[in-house]
C-alpha cells in the first residue's frame, strides 16, 4: 500500500542541505606543527649561566652547595659561592659573586662583590659592592657605590668618602708616572742628540788643528 500526501513532521528528520562546492567553517580536528601556538621562551637557568660564563673564560671559580672551602682564595676574574668558604678572599680586579645559599665567613677584598647570600666579615671593593634582596652581610663595608636593595639586612660600618679618594688618589698617581715615563723618554732622546752634536764638534775641531800643524811643518 503506498501512501500519499503531506507526512507529518515526525515521519522525515529534517536533513540540512549543504550548498554544492561550499567550503566548509568547522575547526579542524589537527593543526599543522607550524599552525600552533608557540611556547613562550624558556627562562635560562643559573645552570646554564653558569657553564656559558665557564665557557665564555668569564668564571675562573666556583664553590658549589654542600662544599666547604677553608683558607686564602685568590682569584682573578670571577668567583661564585654557593657553598661555605672560610678565611680570606683577594682579587686585584675580579668580582664575587656570593648566591642566595652561600655562606661566607671571610674577610673580603676585591673590585666588585655582588652578594645576595650571607657574609660575616668586612668586605672591601675598590669599585662597587651590590647587596641583592637576600643578603645578609654583618661586616665593615668600604666602597665607592653601594647598592642596596629593598630586602637586604646590613650591620656594620660603611666608608665611602675614604674609598673614593683612594680611588682618585690611585688614578691620578698613575696618571704621573705616565707623564714621568714619557718625559724621561723625551729628555733621554735630547741627551742623546746633544752628545751626537757634541762628537761632530770635536771632530771638526781635531781636523782643523791637524791641518794647521801641517801648514807649520810645510
Amino acid at each position: 500500500m503506498i501512501r500519499m500526501g503531506r507526512g507529518s513532521k515526525n515521519d522525515t528528520p529534517d536533513i540540512p542541505v549543504q550548498p554544492y562546492n561550499t567550503p566548509s567553517t568547522s575547526t579542524p580536528a589537527y593543526q599543522y606543527q607550524s599552525e600552533a601556538v608557540s611556547n613562550p621562551t624558556r627562562a635560562v637557568t643559573d645552570s646554564e649561566s653558569m657553564a656559558r660564563d665557564i665557557k665564555e673564560g668569564r668564571l675562573s671559580g666556583f664553590v658549589g652547595h654542600g662544599t666547604t672551602l677553608t683558607g686564602e682564595t685568590h682569584f682573578q676574574a670571577m668567583l661564585r659561592v654557593d657553598g661555605h668558604l672560610l678565611g680570606t678572599v683577594t682579587s686585584d680586579s675580579g668580582t664575587l659573586i656570593v648566591g642566595t645559599n652561600g655562606q661566607v665567613d671571610a674577610n673580603v677584598s676585591v673590585s666588585s662583590a655582588m652578594v645576595n647570600g650571607n657574609v660575616n666579615g668586612d668586605i672591601i671593593a675598590s669599585e662597587k659592592i651590590q647587596l641583592g634582596r637576600t643578603a645578609r652581610v654583618i661586616g665593615n663595608i668600604q666602597t665607592p657605590r653601594l647598592i642596596l636593595e629593598d630586602g637586604a639586612l646590613f650591620e656594620g660600618n660603611c666608608s665611602m668618602v675614604k674609598a673614593k679618594e683612594a680611588v682618585e688618589s690611585r688614578a691620578a698617581q698613575a696618571d704621573t708616572n705616565n707623564r714621568g715615563t714619557d718625559y724621561y723618554s723625551t729628555s733621554t732622546v735630547d741627551t742623546d742628540e746633544t752628545e751626537t752634536l757634541f762628537t761632530e764638534s770635536s771632530t771638526e775641531d781635531d781636523l782643523e788643528e791637524e791641518e794647521k800643524a801641517d801648514a807649520a811643518i810645510i
